[in-house]
């Protein structure tokens, strides 16, 4: 049974998740502050975590921040009140896996925790390789040749993507629903700004551009 730990301070929300979540078979655990949450989500209990920003004690951008600098690589889904596109951009950069706005349809939440844990625990203890390029999957590091590369969790995210399809040329749309996991305004160019940053971290030639149709991994 995978366990989900919704860290929420208004306790109708909390509920609502925790009775939904429960009854499509999950095991819930309900944070009230971020202090709680952070300690919760680093004892290694808790398969998924459902993060709200405006958090008493510790707010959600913070409570993320720390989990992964201590490398903690928990899914999570960030749940908030906050749509604008300054704290969307803030919670995926931050290494969060998915946003969703509030309100919300606990459909939508309910498919998109059951795709965060079925990734999970489909890359466990895996390690994908093109080339000189690696990466792996249980401890989040990537390596080019013998030398180790610092990638944010985006830019780790779409590495993994492009390496599970080497050789295939992946669209825009395709890498925004499989990185970003929900759909982006469709002229972001979000995807382009993404792959620059790759590039520049592990070889502008291993990423390349196939003009009108999106980018592939180059296979050595």
């Amino acid at each position: 049974m995978s366990r989900v730990l919704i860290a929420e301070d208004e306790p109708r929300i909390a509920s609502f998740i925790e009775k939904g979540l429960r009854a499509n078979g999950f095991s819930t655990s309900v944070a009230a502050d971020g202090g709680a949450a952070r300690t919760q989500a680093a004892s290694g209990e808790f398969d998924l975590l459902v993060l709200d920003i405006g958090l008493p004690v510790m707010d959600g951008f913070e409570v993320l921040r720390r989990l992964r600098a201590e490398r903690n690589p928990i899914p999570v889904i960030i749940l908030t009140a906050r749509d604008s596109v300054q704290d969307t951009v803030a919670g995926l950069e931050g290494g969060a896996d998915d946003y969703m706005p509030k309100p919300f349809r606990f459909e939508e939440l309910l498919a998109r925790v059951r795709l965060r844990l079925a990734t999970d625990r489909t890359v466990e203890l895996t390690v994908l390789t093109c080339g000189e390029l690696s990466l792996d999957l249980r401890t989040r590091r990537a390596r080019v040749g013998d030398a180790t590369v610092d990638l944010s969790a985006r830019e780790f995210a779409l590495a993994e993507t492009f390496l599970r399809h080497p050789g295939q040329v992946l669209a825009r749309e395709q890498l925004l629903s499989h990185v970003w996991g929900y759909d982006f305004d469709p002229g972001s160019n979000v995807v382009d700004v993404y792959v620059r940053y790759l590039r520049r971290k592990i070889g502008a030639d291993r990423i390349e551009t196939v003009r009108g149709m999106g980018y592939r991994l180059v296979e050595d």
